[in-house]
């Protein structure tokens, strides 16, 4: 079934505190939209405004890369300078450090395309008239988390073959005695089932607590515009300029916490077991 169309992101603009109406709480239903063109029943392409934030995001990244490379110099334009200042950050202060220079250099292109894909994702929160974080819906960090999961365990499979990369998924130590079959299963679990579940809902939990969060006091700054309650609508407005400035913060964070933890995976199917 299709979203009810009141129900979106939008609320009631006439109703105000002293007014008789509820308050226009935001919820599950301000995360729901309705389909561009199509319909969410199936029939015809359904195509819905995230999917369009997604789709422009990921040509606002490859168009930036592609101006500031496509003909880079010496000495390097603001563009070119800009682009390399990030690339390098994910480079070395993410990829080197956790992976290696020799081995991490390879997964150097998949760590940056993650890290500025999921920035600009998260980024559309606090651009006006978007206004909405994609990957507050789960499907967009779900895929992004197994793709890293095929990753993950094809290149432990070609690192180590069958009998290696179970140890390295069981965290195989025959020092622990009697308890390793609990051990071992617990690890398995962990690791192929909790491993990128988390991964996934880490990202998304934060991106829809702190979406939520925006929603709950602009609503209330616009609520509270009435009479005496215009004191409280300023204090609120505040409140939006604060969450504003510190989603901006956990928007990068996220990022980068994402694409760490990636490349922890990736190095940890790289090492060698013991």
């Amino acid at each position: 079934m299709s979203a009810d169309p009141t129900q979106t992101l939008a609320f009631d603009t006439s109703c105000h505190l002293f007014d008789g109406c509820g308050f226009p709480a935001p919820g599950l239903h301000s995360f729901m939209f309705e389909p561009l063109w199509g319909d969410a029943d199936g029939n015809g392409l359904y195509f819905n405004k995230p999917m369009l934030l997604a789709l422009l995001g990921s040509v606002i990244i490859v168009g930036f890369f592609w101006a500031a490379f496509a003909r880079p110099k010496v000495v390097p334009g603001k563009l070119q300078m800009v682009a390399e200042a990030g690339y390098d950050f994910i480079r070395r202060g993410i990829v080197y450090e956790t992976i290696g220079k020799k081995e991490g250099e390879k997964y150097v292109p998949l760590a940056v395309t993650l890290f500025f894909f999921i920035w600009v994702m998260n980024l559309w929160s606090i651009i006006p008239v978007a206004q909405f974080p994609v990957t507050s819906i789960i499907a967009y960090p779900a895929v992004l988390a197994a793709l890293v999961y095929i990753t993950w365990v094809s290149l432990t499979f070609k690192r180590h073959g069958f009998v290696g990369a179970f140890k390295n998924f069981t965290g195989y130590d025959k020092s622990l005695g009697p308890v390793l079959p609990l051990a071992m299963t617990i690890e398995f679990f962990s690791n192929l089932i909790v491993r990128p579940f988390t991964h996934a809902v880490r990202l998304f939990a934060n991106m829809f607590a702190g979406h939520t969060l925006l929603l709950l006091f602009t609503i209330a700054s616009w609520y509270m515009l009435n009479g005496i309650g215009i004191a409280y609508s300023a204090v609120s407005f505040v409140m939006v300029i604060i969450m504003t400035a510190f989603e901006l913060f956990i928007q990068a964070v996220q990022a980068y916490v994402f694409v760490l933890l990636t490349c922890t995976f990736i190095q940890g199917a790289l090492a060698e077991h013991h």
